[in-house]
């Protein structure tokens, strides 16, 4: 299923939604935006015929990859195939992009998403430019190591994948660093920022205060962990202490997100995380190279 709309009447961007229906309802969506000819991310394998389409139509010069989870570059092959257009993309994410075989789905993830087809990316540098914008190119890891996100500050847009994810959170997937997650959303706070377009198709008005409340949250959040493992408790009655049953998402993916994972991602140390590479900014009149 998709649905195309302009979410800000005011501004030139498009989100593009994108979710599997199950009972004859839309659910586990996943956004795209296309801006200036620019388009952020390609929704999932499922729908990847009537996204290109889509997209193909409104014009498309450049792609950019915000991370390589699969409801995001589903539509790649796709959409490179109908506009020839590169597509951009952490050094770390490219592997993914050629074979996404490299990167294992869970039973879930393959229903909801489905496998995509190999495409072609670049290495992506500081900026990406087009004909009315400059958008820098913000390193965020911890949803996943190859995250990144995109800030045009003229304007105060920021585009940022799942690198924010509203709500308080209960749990996470087992493959997610809390630690790098709320490293990256306080790099995002510090920016100007005037509108928030996330990967789950939330926009919002507010600057950063959503972002300051997430981290508030977590920080809060982590300091209470901290105390119950220095009265002794482990993992699992810290998980029952603090938030109480697994939610119903744990029993939907078969336990790749849950509360303990959140809890122990908490009690992890820090993971290394690479230096972003540096490369030259690339524009729509740039030709592409190899990976």
């Amino acid at each position: 299923m998709i649905r195309i709309d302009h979410p800000l009447p005011s501004e030139p961007i498009v989100r593009i939604r994108v979710s599997r229906q199950l009972l004859g309802r839309a659910t586990y969506s996943a956004a795209a935006y296309w801006v200036d000819r620019l388009l952020i991310d390609t929704g999932s394998a499922r729908t990847a015929h009537l996204f290109a389409q889509a997209v193909a139509s409104l014009g498309v010069d450049q792609v950019v990859n915000t991370h390589s989870h699969e409801d995001h570059i589903g539509a790649n092959a796709s959409v490179q195939g109908l506009t020839q257009s590169p597509i951009f993309a952490h050094p770390a994410a490219l592997p993914i992009l050629e074979n996404p075989r490299l990167q294992p789905l869970q039973p879930y993830r393959r229903f909801f998403w489905g496998w995509p087809r190999p495409s072609q990316g670049t290495p992506i540098g500081t900026e990406i430019v087009t004909d009315r914008y400059r958008f820098q190119v913000i390193p965020t890891p911890g949803h996943s190591p190859d995250h990144i996100c995109l800030f045009e500050p003229d304007q105060g847009w920021l585009f940022s994948g799942d690198a924010f994810i509203g709500g308080q959170d209960r749990a996470l997937r087992r493959d997610n660093d809390i630690h790098g997650i709320l490293a990256s959303l306080k790099t995002l706070s510090s920016l100007p920022i005037q509108v928030l377009l996330a990967g789950s198709g939330t926009v919002r008005t507010e600057g950063a205060q959503p972002i300051l409340d997430k981290i508030a949250y977590l920080q809060e959040l982590g300091e209470r962990i901290a105390e119950l493992q220095a009265q002794g408790l482990g993992p699992r009655r810290i998980r029952r202490r603090l938030l109480g049953k697994e939610p119903p998402i744990t029993y939907l993916t078969l336990g790749h997100f849950s509360g303990l994972h959140l809890i122990r991602s908490y009690l992890a140390p820090p993971q290394a995380t690479e230096p972003q590479p540096q490369e030259e900014p690339l524009s729509a009149d740039d030709p592409p190279t190899s990976p």
